[in-house]
C-alpha cells in the first residue's frame, strides 16, 4: 500500500491508492480530520503540546474540537511548516524543561498523522510533496524524519508536478501550475509525455526490499520539469494583513480567535461579494463586528503589494519557458491548487494571462496528494536545479572573494557530461588545494522574502537585496580540502582536474584527477545534496 502526503502550512491531505479502483482516494482519519458535507477530509495544520517531555501532543481538528486554538497559550502552535528550515528572527517558549524548535512542531505533527494514516491503510511506501522553492533544510529535515519511520520507501516529489498529475491530464501536454497555499506560491511548468516501458525513476529517501515492479504493458509517463519559481507568500500572511487592517481601523486586538476570525472572513469573500463575523471577547466583555467587502479585501491587497509579487513569479517563469524555446500560448492548461489559489482576485490575475478555457480549478485542495500517488504507478520525474552552483575565488582585482559559477540554474539531473574546472596551486610549495562550494541566489532578483516573528505571530516581508546571495555548502575545514598535493604544488601550471556531476538524488559529486601525476586523488567523491 502506498500512502502520500501533502503537508501544507494551512492543511494537510492524506491519500492512498485504491487496487480495486485503480485511483487515488482521500483517507479520512476520524478525530484529526475536518469533515464537511461535499468537501475533502482536510487535517487543519494544527498542533497543541500537552506534554514536551513525554512527546505527548495532540494535532489537527482535534485541537480546533477542543477550542485549544483560541486562547493566547503558547502551547499551540498554527503556520509551523513555514519556519522549519528557516533563519527566523524570534524565539519559540520551552515548554515542560524542553526547548523547542519548528523542526520538532512538525515533526510531532507528521508523526501522529502518519501513525493515523497507516492505523487505517498499512503502508511499506510513503510519498511526500515538498514545495518548488523549498529550503535544502527543510528537505533534508523531511529525509531524517523519515529515516525513524517504519516505512519501506520514502520519496520526494515537487508539489506542483504532483498537482499535475493530480488532475489527471494524459499525454502530450504542458502545463502551468499555480499552487497558492497558506504559506508558499508556487508556479511550475511541467511537460507530461508518455514513454515506452522503463523503470519509473524519481527522488528517493530510503530504499527498502520492496522491488519496483510494474503492470505488464504499463507505459509510464514522463513528467518533465521546464520552469519554475517560487516564494513565502501564502494565505497566513493574507490573515496577518486582515488581522492588521482590523486593529487599525477598529482595535480589534490580535490574537489566535482573531486570526481565525479573519480567515473566516476571508474564505467567505471567495464566494460572495461581502462578509461578516462576530467577536465576543467573555474575558473583557468586549463585542466586536467585522465586516468587509470584496473590493475592500482586493485594495488591502493592492495596497500590500500582493500583485506585483505574482507579477513578477509569472514573468519569471514565463522568461524561463521562453529560454526553451515555450510561448505563453504553448500552454495547454494552468491548474490552480491550493486555498489561495479560489480567491477570485488571484483567478482574475491568471485570467489576465491566460483564456478561460485553459484554466481548471476543480481540485484546489486533493490535486497534489492524489498526484503524488503517480510516482509508484509508473512516473519518470526529470527534474532540474532551481539555483545555480559555484566555486569560490580570490579577486584580485577587487581585492575581495568572488562566485566561479559551474552548473548552472536550469541543469537537468541526473548530469550525463560532467562539468570541468581546472585549477592550480596559489603560492609556493603548497601542500593541498581547497575548494569552496556555493550556491549562488538569483542575480535578478531585487528583492528577498524573509519570514520572521512579530510578537507570536510568524509574518513576511520583502527587503532589498544588494548582491547575489551565496549560500556556502561545505566551508568547513575537513570539506574545503578536495586534494593532498605530492609533490608540493608551485604556482604556473595547472595542476589537478575536477569533475563535477550531480545524480537523480540531486547529490552533488567530484572526481578529482592530479594533472601532474596523472593520478585520481578522489573518485565520485559526495560532496553536498543540492536543491
Amino acid at each position: 500500500m502506498t500512502l502520500a502526503i501533502d503537508f501544507g502550512t494551512t492543511n494537510t491531505v492524506i491519500t492512498r491508492w485504491n487496487g480495486a479502483t485503480q485511483a487515488p482516494e482521500v483517507v479520512t482519519l476520524p478525530g484529526l480530520a475536518q469533515i464537511l458535507p461535499n468537501s475533502p477530509a482536510l487535517v487543519p495544520s494544527l498542533l497543541y503540546v500537552e506534554n514536551a517531555a513525554a512527546n505527548q501532543v495532540q494535532v489537527g481538528q482535534a485541537v480546533r474540537d477542543r477550542g485549544l486554538d483560541v486562547a493566547a497559550d503558547p502551547r499551540f502552535s498554527r503556520n509551523f511548516k513555514r519556519g522549519i528550515g528557516t533563519a527566523i528572527q524570534g524565539f519559540l517558549p520551552d515548554l515542560d524543561g524542553q526547548t523547542l524548535s519548528f523542526e520538532q512542531l512538525g515533526q510531532w505533527f507528521l508523526t501522529e498523522v502518519i501513525a493515523a494514516a497507516k492505523a487505517q491503510a498499512p503502508d511499506d511506501t510513503l510519498v511526500l510533496t515538498v514545495p518548488v522553492d523549498s529550503f535544502e533544510t527543510y528537505r533534508n529535515w523531511l529525509g531524517q524524519l523519515c529515516e525513524s519511520l517504519a516505512i519501506a520507501q520514502v520519496r520526494l516529489l515537487d508539489e506542483p508536478t504532483a498537482a499535475a498529475l493530480g488532475y489527471g491530464i494524459q499525454g502530450q501536454e504542458t502545463l502551468l501550475v499555480v499552487d497558492f497555499g497558506g504559506g508558499t506560491l508556487d508556479l511550475s511548468l511541467v511537460q507530461l509525455t508518455t514513454q515506452p516501458q522503463r523503470q519509473p525513476l524519481g527522488f528517493i529517501l530510503k530504499w527498502g526490499q520492496k522491488s519496483m515492479a510494474q503492470s505488464p504493458g504499463q507505459r509510464p509517463q514522463t513528467a518533465r520539469v521546464l520552469a519554475k519559481a517560487g516564494e513565502n507568500l501564502g494565505g497566513a500572511d493574507l490573515d496577518n494583513w486582515l488581522a492588521d487592517y482590523f486593529r487599525d481601523q477598529q482595535g480589534l486586538p490580535i490574537s489566535p480567535l482573531t486570526l481565525r476570525l479573519v480567515e473566516r472572513l476571508k474564505i467567505q469573500l471567495s464566494s460572495r461579494d461581502s462578509a461578516s463575523e462576530a467577536y465576543f471577547d467573555d474575558q473583557t466583555l468586549e463585542s466586536w463586528e467585522l465586516s468587509l467587502t470584496r473590493p475592500q479585501f482586493e485594495a488591502l491587497l493592492a495596497e500590500r503589494g500582493f500583485f506585483d509579487r505574482l507579477e513578477t513569479r509569472m514573468e519569471q517563469v514565463l522568461q524561463q519557458a521562453r529560454r526553451q524555446g515555450i510561448d505563453k500560448m504553448d500552454i495547454d492548461a494552468v491548474l490552480l491548487v491550493g486555498g489561495t489559489a479560489q480567491i477570485p482576485a488571484v483567478q482574475q490575475w491568471v485570467e489576465g494571462y491566460f483564456p478561460k478555457e485553459k484554466i481548471r480549478r476543480d481540485r484546489p485542495f486533493t490535486a497534489v496528494a492524489e498526484g503524488a500517488l503517480q510516482v509508484q504507478q509508473g512516473l519518470e520525474l526529470q527534474d532540474f536545479l532551481y539555483h545555480s552552483y559555484g566555486v569560490r575565488y580570490w579577486d584580485r582585482r577587487n581585492q575581495r572573494h568572488g562566485w566561479h559559477p559551474v552548473i548552472p540554474a536550469g541543469q537537468p539531473y541526473p548530469m550525463g557530461t560532467p562539468a570541468e574546472l581546472v585549477l592550480g596551486a596559489s603560492v609556493e610549495k603548497q601542500p593541498s588545494i581547497e575548494l569552496i562550494i556555493g550556491e549562488l541566489g538569483d542575480a535578478d532578483a531585487a528583492t528577498t522574502t524573509e519570514v520572521f516573528f512579530e510578537g507570536d505571530r510568524l509574518v513576511t516581508r520583502q527587503s532589498q537585496q544588494e548582491a547575489t546571495a551565496v549560500q556556502p555548502l561545505n566551508d568547513t575545514a575537513q570539506g574545503r580540502t578536495i586534494a593532498k598535493l605530492d609533490p608540493l604544488g608551485n604556482p604556473g601550471s595547472d595542476r589537478i582536474r575536477v569533475l563535477f556531476t550531480v545524480g537523480g538524488d540531486r547529490m552533488l559529486r567530484i572526481t578529482v584527477e592530479d594533472i601532474l601525476t596523472g593520478e585520481t586523488v578522489l573518485t565520485d567523491q559526495a560532496v553536498v545534496q543540492l536543491r
